[in-house]
């Protein structure tokens, strides 16, 4: 017998005789333990009717459809496809202006993008609802809400998108714009339909999570004294639970929300996943 096969037990009875898989198996089980224990715990304490009435009442929940679908999904979903329209559009013209070998367009993208970037997405509902009125006594913004809450999340969309798609650009092999150019084709059409093409396939996914991030931003279209046909997931529910008493069409809200960005987020990651795997 080797002295590596004998093992050295420990005098004081603690763990530093065991192998090191030993002690992580022995670790991870500590852990598991404790926190069946805190879920048992949770579970015993909690009361579990009271619970019940005030967040998953199914009378009041019924009471709910098909309004929250017809009104708050799809205003919800309708305020989300505005924004990341236009923030995808304004975000690719931003990008090339970044990219841009004019001094003057790259200073405008750049200030866009800091301001944007770093002001809280409140503030832009407020300006949007308030500021341009008084700014342009008589102007209205086309689309009503769903123009002025689109036009809020375009700005910031734009700002978000317009370094998403930059990357990409940036991303797409050198090699490709020269071999272009090498055949006699413009930059402007080599950028077109050569590089920009490419950078959308890299950046699908952050485009994807982008598209998350607006729906849940979308909430704050509450800020625009929206009417009752306008209303979003969050103030349908918000306005439902004052008027019953309950919280129930508040998690009903929320559950709306989980139907449209679980799918967008299983998208994210099956396209991350498949770009990884074309590599």
């Amino acid at each position: 017998m080797t002295a590596e096969q004998v093992k050295p037990s420990a005098p004081d009875g603690t763990l530093s005789g065991l192998s090191r898989r030993r002690r992580r198996q022995l670790s991870l089980g500590g852990q598991y333990g404790l926190f069946a224990a805190v879920i048992v715990l949770i579970a015993l304490l909690a009361d579990w009717g009271t619970l019940r009435h005030n967040f998953a009442n199914w009378d009041v929940a019924e009471g709910l459809f098909p309004d929250v679908i017809t009104v708050g999904l799809r205003n919800t979903a309708l305020y989300t496809a505005v924004g990341f329209g236009l923030g995808l559009g304004g975000g690719l013209v931003v990008a090339l202006m970044r990219l841009s070998s004019v001094p003057p367009y790259r200073w405008f993208a750049t200030t866009y993008i800091e301001i944007f970037r770093g002001l809280p997405l409140l503030l832009i509902f407020i300006f949007v609802g308030v500021g341009v009125p008084l700014a342009f006594p008589g102007t209205t913004i086309p689309g009503g809400a769903a123009g002025q809450a689109g036009l809020a999340l375009g700005l910031v969309a734009t700002a978000y998108l317009a370094e998403t798609i930059r990357a990409g650009i940036e991303a797409v092999p050198k090699g490709q714009m020269e071999a272009a150019r090498s055949l006699g084709m413009p930059h402007s059409r080599a950028m077109w339909s050569i590089v920009i093409p490419q950078a959308f396939r890299i950046i699908i996914p952050p485009l994807t999570n982008q598209l998350v991030l607006l729906c849940k931003d979308s909430s704050l279209v509450l800020f625009l004294g929206i009417t009752l046909e306008q209303r979003d997931l969050t103030k349908f529910g918000r306005d439902l639970a004052g008027e019953k008493g309950n919280t129930t069409p508040i998690i009903v809200a929320g559950i709306c929300y989980l139907l449209i960005t679980i799918p967008l987020s299983l998208l994210a990651r099956r396209l991350e996943a498949r770009r990884k795997e074309a590599r």
